[in-house]
Parts: C-alpha cells; sequence; structure tokens
C-alpha cells in the first residue's frame, strides 16, 4: 500500500514513512492510493474481539511493512491500559446508543488511537534506529492522549501546542503535569486554529523538518485516522446484533473532522451505514459548508464545548480530495483561496456527494446544557461533546443511531455542573490533578516562536 499527498506533488510513500513524516512534503495530508474493501468480510469480523478486528482493518494498511504478529502484539499493548474489556463499550437510551471512547489513560477518544499510534513511533524507530521529534498542536485531548502515548519513551520528544487559556482546567493539566524529560508543552496566544496554523507552518520549513526530524500526532498523521476506524466497524456489529437491523447511522461531534472521516472510510469500505450525523456547535463551519457549497471562515467563539471551538478542520481536505476524483491540482487551488481569501468553494457536484454521507446539524450552547440535563435525569452523565452529538442524532429523526462520547464528563465539570447543578465524580486517575506541578512555556502566536524553542531545545542533540 502506497500513501499519496491530496495535493498530488510529493512523491508516494510507504506506511512507515507516512507515519514518521506525517503531513506530505507539499503541505497535502496523506491518503492511501485505494482502501480495501470488507463487504464480504462482515459477517466473519462481527464476531471478533475488538483487538483482532483491529489486526484486520490494519492489515491492508500496514502490507507487511511490520510482520502481523507485531501488529497483533502492538495492538494487545495499546489497549491493555483501557479499563472496559470491550476497549469501547456502547451503553443505550432506548434505541439511541452511546459509544463510550472515553476508557483509555486520558479518558477522551483520543487514546484509542494514540496509544496505538505511541507504540507504533517506537517499533518504527527501535526497527530503524532513528529518533523523532513530535510537533503537534491540540484543542484539549489530542495533547493529553498524545503526550500519554509517548512518555518516557527511548528516541522520541514531543512538542505539544495548546492554546493559552482555552482548554478546560482538566486537559490542561493533564498536559502540563507531565514531567517526563520528553515532553515539552507549549502554551500559544490564540486560537485552537492559530496552534494548528503554526504546527502546519512548521512542517512547510522543509530544512527546519529535516533537520530536526519532526513527526506529526494530530490526525493529519495517516495511523490516527486507521486506528478510529475499527471502533464505527465494533460498535456497528454489536448495535445491529441487539436490534436486528441491517445498517444504521453515526453522530459524531463534529471539530477538526478527523473522527467523523474515520467513519466515513467505514462506509466506503463496506459497513451498512446510513448517514454520518455531523454535529457541530456554533462554530459551525463544516455545518455551513455542507448546507451551502462555500467553505468560510469566521471568528472562533468560546463555548462549553472547547474541543470544537475549530474554524479550521485539516482533514476536511482528504474527504475534498476524494469528491473531487481525487484531483490533486483541484485541492491546490482551493488551499490556495483558503490561504489567501478565507474561503472556497465546492461545485455542485461535489455539495451532492458530501451530503450523500453527512447530515450537518448545529446545536447551540442552550440545547446543548439542556441535553446534559436530560441524560443526567436518565442515568446518564454527558460531557459537552457528546451532548451535541445525541442532540445531533435526537433532530434528525432517524431510527438507529450511535452517538460518538469522546470524553468523560469529569474533564468538563464546570459545564456538567452548570448543567446539571451537580459536579462529575472524579475517576481515581484525576483525583488531585489540579493540585500538581506542571510545567508549560508560553509563546507567541507565530511559527518562529515554536521554531525557536524546539531550536533552543534539541540543539546540538540531534546528530
Amino acid at each position: 500500500m502506497k500513501y499519496i499527498s491530496t495535493r498530488g506533488q510529493s512523491e508516494p510513500r510507504t506506511f512507515i514513512e507516512a507515519v514518521k513524516e506525517g503531513l506530505a512534503r507539499d503541505g497535502g495530508l496523506l491518503v492511501p492510493e485505494n482502501l480495501p474493501d470488507f463487504s464480504n468480510e462482515l459477517d466473519r469480523f462481527s464476531t471478533l474481539p475488538y483487538q483482532d478486528l483491529a489486526a484486520e482493518i490494519f492489515s491492508p494498511f500496514i502490507d507487511d511493512e511490520i510482520h502481523i504478529d507485531r501488529v497483533k502484539e502492538l495492538i494487545t499493548k495499546s489497549y491493555s491500559t483501557f479499563d472496559s474489556a470491550e476497549i469501547t463499550p456502547l451503553v443505550y437510551h432506548d434505541r439511541l446508543a452511546i459509544l463510550e471512547l472515553f476508557h483509555g489513560p486520558t479518558l477522551a477518544f483520543k487514546d484509542v488511537a494514540l496509544q496505538f499510534l505511541g507504540n507504533l513511533f517506537e517499533e518504527i524507530l527501535n526497527k530503524d534506529g532513528s529518533c523523532l521529534n513530535i510537533l503537534g498542536a491540540t484543542s484539549g485531548d489530542t495533547g493529553s492522549a498524545a503526550i500519554h502515548g509517548v512518555r518516557g519513551k527511548r528516541n522520541i520528544r514531543i512538542f505539544m501546542i495548546h492554546p493559552r487559556g482555552k482548554v478546560s482546567p482538566i486537559q490542561e493539566k493533564q498536559m502540563t503535569t507531565v514531567l517526563d524529560p520528553n515532553v515539552h508543552n507549549l502554551a500559544i496566544e490564540g486560537t485552537f486554529d492559530d496552534a494548528q496554523r503554526a504546527v502546519k507552518e512548521v512542517f512547510n520549513d522543509l530544512d527546519f523538518r529535516d533537520r530536526y526530524q519532526l513527526g506529526a500526532v494530530n490526525s493529519i498523521n495517516w495511523a490516527r485516522v486507521m486506528a478510529q476506524i475499527v471502533y464505527y466497524f465494533y460498535s456497528a456489529f454489536v448495535y445491529m446484533n441487539r436490534f436486528g437491523v441491517q445498517n444504521l447511522s453515526f453522530s459524531v461531534p463534529t471539530g477538526n473532522f478527523g473522527d467523523i472521516y474515520a467513519g466515513y472510510l467505514a462506509k466506503k469500505m463496506g459497513l451498512p451505514i446510513e448517514k454520518l450525523i455531523l454535529a457541530t456547535n456554533e462554530n459551525d463551519i463544516l455545518y455551513r459548508t455542507i448546507k451551502t457549497g462555500t467553505y468560510k471562515i469566521n471568528d472562533v467563539h468560546a463555548t462549553i464545548s472547547p474541543s470544537m471551538d475549530i474554524q479550521i478542520a485539516s482533514n476536511f481536505e482528504r474527504f475534498v480530495f476524494d469528491i473531487s476524483g481525487r484531483d490533486g491540482d483541484s485541492i491546490e487551488s482551493k488551499m490556495k483561496d483558503l490561504a489567501q481569501n478565507g474561503e472556497f468553494s465546492l461545485s455542485e457536484k461535489e455539495v451532492q456527494q458530501a451530503r450523500e454521507h453527512f447530515l450537518p446539524a448545529r446545536v447551540d450552547t442552550e440545547r446543548t446544557l439542556d441535553t446534559m440535563k436530560r441524560y443526567k435525569a436518565s442515568g446518564i452523565e454527558l460531557d459537552p461533546h457528546t451532548a451535541v452529538g445525541i442532540a445531533a442524532a435526537e433532530d434528525s429523526g432517524i431510527e438507529h443511531v450511535i452517538a460518538l462520547a469522546t470524553a468523560h464528563p469529569a474533564k468538563f465539570g464546570d459545564a456538567v455542573k452548570k448543567a446539571t447543578g451537580v459536579s462529575p465524580e472524579y475517576p481515581a486517575s484525576l483525583e488531585g490533578i489540579l493540585e500538581k506541578e506542571s510545567r508549560c512555556q508560553v509563546v507567541k502566536n507565530n511559527y518562529q516562536s515554536v521554531e525557536a524553542v524546539i531550536d533552543q531545545t534539541l540543539a546540538g542533540q540531534i546528530t
């Protein structure tokens, strides 16, 4: 399996090269040349434990670059840190199922991919004797999951940027209280979009990128998306068996488009998904894009679901590449329009294709709080991002829906208390975290400041 750039100007990469590099050298995102078709494997897949299903789904993407037996060992190691034997269990509210993706070490869905990616990085580096300096941006959960995935690992350092004051206190402390010497937290004076832009600009500085052997951990890294495909298949099999249905829909709280893009790929690979409900908060750029055909950046509004407070959804480029007929020149033109004018347009055909897969929804803060309050009364506690997805599922009118629960409610205690009047109970892993020693460096809102920190930290350490 080879991996090509959405902008068509980079040489195809192997799986291992795609994982180590993250972002294509032409600034595009790497995608597999083709997707496996699992339509005839669904019956067999439906009986597999989560770990075995993951190995089956990963296999064609890795394509013997790592022996399948070793891949299975990495999968087992990665999910041994989860507190549920099912890894991603379902709970039910009538016919609505809630897919709990927060049973990993940092209590968020990012753990599902980043525990595996951390072990995958280590495997690759041990094999070729190289080192890797990871640079990433986070709106909250990616940072802590990535840090916990690579903390203490040999030959790996991580520089994680978050928007100062714009993540929850728990999210911030989950990152900044990790004091391992290979972990470096940076707080940028700006939004998540600013942090993400700085990361991409550093990666596009090819001399700097090569000098410090930079790799990506955000969902721009293909392995992140690959790992997230698994729980769509796994939960669908559980749900369809329970209710005796042949297809279903998913509701996904959406910011950077990575999680719902994994669902789109699962559908393309043969999973019988009717619709992917694209649930946004007031930062509704993806809702507006599918409604109007124009992707136009607005100001970011701070909400109680901060991981969705995004206007530049990186993974959307991968989807647009697909519906453009995999036309790299078209993507290059659209991304140039976005950089210069703050917007780009989809063709009528592209809009129609987007609507075939996605049902867009916009859920405001008042509705989010009401949803959290109602479900608490039914014995189900929700974080605000999950509540956005559930409200969108309710509004869709679709009968058979799995809503993705992306984080443990305790990570957003202020929002839970505002909605329900009661603070959530802290899991053991969060007890006392707000009082722990932390370490973080504030940087200016530009990529040069980020490069300066990396340069100062690593100068003389790279050979």
